[in-house]
């Protein structure tokens, strides 16, 4: 495009209230912050309240006057993410903006604390029953936004519907895509259940495409490999973008003007990787209406 899209053409957003689950670290830090400058209230769901509250003296420290909160969550665990839902519906009448973020990527094999094979658990299952637990608060603002955050390995993956936890043959990168692909077809089936229902609600993808954060290094420090975790580090700083610029899709996402339900922002530059954002292309198994149905049920 001619004209770029940058965080600067973000209106004034005095007034609203925004969630970002792993608002603590890479770019959910970095949209929180963002978000939190432009006047939203914003509160950082977080595994770690310790983290929580650092990247919230954080985010203070650029912006004195900012309004931000830290909300204990850990999606790994079905019974935090009722507590945490049930402390935001308690605290706040309306909830403009849902922006689930946070991730973990390439683990070896582990199950969250209800069983669920932790990517999938993780990534999808638990925004999945946030959002839900959330909805009602979401209702209630005026133009709210629901945005998912997915990523360009949705392409490696494929939905196992008659094993979706991988107990055969575990595969920490095909786990990660099916679980990506999951976010995705969770944004698009519930933008149709908006639509049909005529709800006032946009329900948005975006991924960020190679944005180095600490996300790349967890799977490689959990198997206790160093080799990965250097090669990791070099693809960081080579490859990837900022934590920054990688938050930009999501900011678009969240407030652009010209997003609607079913949109997905990811950079403009090549193969995704990295640039401003703009509205792209998912593959073709990201719209498969019977999957997706059959995922959701």
């Amino acid at each position: 495009p001619a004209v770029k899209w940058t965080p600067e053409q973000i209106s004034d957003l005095s007034g609203k209230t925004a969630l970002v689950t792993g608002g603590n670290s890479g770019i959910g830090l970095e949209a929180a912050r963002e978000l939190a400058r432009k006047g939203a209230h914003v509160v950082l769901g977080c595994r770690s309240s310790e983290r929580g509250e650092h990247a919230r003296a954080d985010i203070l420290a650029g912006s004195p006057g900012a309004s931000v909160a830290v909300q204990p969550l850990d999606l790994s665990d079905l019974g935090s993410v009722r507590a945490a839902a049930d402390a935001v519906n308690a605290e706040h009448e309306q909830l403009d903006l849902l922006i689930n973020n946070a991730g973990v990527m390439a683990l070896p094999e582990r199950t969250t604390k209800d069983g669920f094979e932790m990517q999938i658990g993780v990534n999808h299952l638990g925004h999945y029953a946030l959002t839900g637990l959330l909805f009602d608060a979401v209702l209630r603002a005026p133009a709210p936004r629901v945005v998912t955050v997915s990523s360009i390995m949705h392409k490696r993956g494929a939905i196992r519907l008659d094993d979706l936890h991988f107990d055969e043959g575990y595969d920490s990168w095909k786990a990660y895509g099916q679980s990506k692909l999951a976010n995705l077809h969770f944004t698009y089936e519930l933008a149709r259940r908006i639509e049909t229902a005529g709800l006032n609600v946009v329900s948005a993808a975006c991924h960020p495409g190679y944005a180095g954060t600490n996300l790349q290094l967890v799977g490689p420090q959990m198997e206790g490999s160093k080799f990965k975790a250097g090669f990791m580090r070099f693809a960081n700083k080579v490859v990837g973008q900022s934590s920054r610029v990688g938050s930009w899709p999501t900011l678009y996402a969240a407030t652009g003007d010209d997003v609607r339900g079913g949109d997905f922002i990811g950079p403009n530059g090549l193969f995704e990787l990295r640039g401003a954002p703009v509205k792209v292309e998912s593959n073709a198994a990201s719209h498969d209406l019977e999957v997706a149905r059959k995922l959701w049920e």
